[in-house]
């Protein structure tokens, strides 16, 4: 399964959400489908897309998170499995592309290469209730609707092949980026007053 694919089949379903992604591959991808203000990439950060999802989850309970994390940058902030258990934020949805590789920063195999480390197990572990694995589109498919109809906490585990887009570049710098996802929720917390 190729990570590419997995967000082209989900893309239509973020037009309003707030979508955190990690650094690399996964980045570039969303962004090659066409970037939206929702949209926040998080360059140069690897391990914190939870971390910032969890506090945007906290903040605006009435608007759906997602995040779209990397196996590697998981495993560099395990941490964030056991304080997502605890706060368990109802609007959020975790998704972790596991390639089994550091793709984005040399290609180094990931400590879920060997399938000793299963991050599924993991969350379960730490206390996370929700918790899929996917090997195939259907199931991921069916994993994902099932966490956008569900009120709680979702993790998702998408099994995906180590291969990344064809080049890197965004005309989106982070400060950029930042300043127009901020600019995003504070227009639409205050349509939401309006109504």
């Amino acid at each position: 399964m190729e990570r590419a694919k997995c967000l082209e089949v989900i893309y239509p379903e973020l037009k309003d959400k707030l979508v955190v992604t990690i650094m690399g591959a996964c980045a570039q991808e969303l962004y090659n489908l066409g970037h939206r203000e929702n949209f926040f990439y998080l360059q140069h950060a690897m391990g914190l897309a939870s971390s910032i999802g969890l506090g945007l989850a906290k903040h605006l309970p009435k608007e759906k998170i997602v995040v779209l994390d990397g196996d590697g940058s998981v495993l560099m902030n395990l941490g964030t499995l056991s304080t997502l258990a605890r706060y368990r934020p109802k609007n959020m949805l975790h998704i972790i592309f596991d390639n089994g590789s550091l793709l984005s920063t040399g290609g180094f195999a990931s400590h879920t290469t060997s399938g000793l480390t299963d991050l599924a197990m993991m969350a379960r572990g730490a206390g996370i209730e929700h918790v899929a694995t996917a090997v195939n589109p259907l199931q991921f498919g069916e994993a994902v609707l099932d966490a956008f109809e569900r009120d709680d906490f979702s993790f998702i585990v998408a099994k995906v092949q180590a291969i990344g887009p064809d080049k890197f570049g965004m005309d989106l710098h982070l400060a950029e980026n930042a300043f127009r996802f901020r600019r995003y929720i504070q227009e639409k917390k205050q349509q939401g007053l309006k109504e």
